[in-house]
């Protein structure tokens, strides 16, 4: 008679000996990390909606131009008079202080990969699991090492919104030009020299690339990751699919569309080089 494969008990007491041997390690991570997002979500507030609106049109002009920085004026004019400021704010608050710790993390391991063949074969193989695997999942180990709150949000949406840019620096800094390596060789370079000096800023358009997924990624998350208490827009949309209220649901969906257009654009423009 076959039998199902089934290792789901050995993950559960995987996971209860980490809570087991390893508490306090998390509960110091999880403090770092509540503490992160909580001294961003202050500043944010600081700076008030209107502070935000007027730092978000200069960027626009600064960066992209005049038609871009009317579009942001408007945007940040309903996201304010559609009520949804506050939890905008929070939204935020958790999607940069998500993406501060992907690239934090990602960007090393990227380099390491492309200088690494052997890392480089078990960091993609690990990428593409991590990448195929359901959003919600990550939820589930996030809840049972973190609790309720940020810190299990934030940690989930790292993991969901980690594999670009790591990608996207492997690949930037693999098809540097072999000449412009040589040339660095060529000038006595070290190996440290060789990667800050030639091969990141060769590699700064893929590495920008990859930032800009990774924001979007982390923003998609951190909407789900409300499902465990992350707040912000999230709460508005899940209280509207749980009450099946279209028009709460809609509004606040745009609110997110917005924020996701202006953090899309200012963050691809940085890729490019101001003339």
């Amino acid at each position: 008679m076959a039998y199902p494969l089934d290792f789901s008990r050995e993950i559960d007491h995987g996971i209860q000996a980490l809570l087991t041997h390893a508490g306090g390690f998390f509960d110091g991570l999880a403090a770092v990390i509540d503490g992160f997002a909580g001294g961003l979500e202050t500043v944010i507030n600081w700076l008030n909606p209107w502070g935000l609106v007027v730092l978000t049109v200069a960027l626009g002009l600064w960066r992209i131009g005049k038609g871009f920085a009317i579009f942001a004026l408007l945007a940040m004019l309903y996201i304010i008079y559609s009520g949804y400021s506050d939890h905008a704010a929070v939204t935020l608050a958790l999607t940069l202080s998500s993406t501060f710790f992907s690239l934090l993390l990602g960007i090393p391991l990227g380099i390491w990969s492309a200088r690494r063949a052997a890392v480089g074969s078990v960091v993609r193989t690990l990428l593409d699991f991590m990448q195929t695997m359901p959003a919600f999942v990550y939820l589930i180990p996030a809840t049972i090492l973190f609790g309720l709150g940020r810190p299990p949000g934030i940690f989930a949406t790292v993991l969901f919104s980690m594999p670009p840019v790591v990608r996207l620096t492997d690949l930037g800094i693999r098809q540097v030009n072999a000449a412009r390596l040589e040339a660095g060789l060529a000038f006595g370079c070290t190996p440290r020299q060789l990667l800050w000096k030639v091969q990141l800023p060769a590699a700064q358009p893929a590495i920008m690339a990859g930032v800009n997924q990774t924001i979007m990624m982390a923003m998609s998350m951190v909407i789900i990751a409300s499902m465990v208490g992350a707040g912000g827009l999230g709460n508005d949309i899940l209280s509207s699919i749980q009450q099946l209220d279209i028009g709460p649901g809609l509004q606040s969906g745009i609110v997110v569309v917005l924020m996701a257009i202006l953090l899309d654009r200012l963050s691809a423009s940085l890729a490019r080089r101001q003339h």
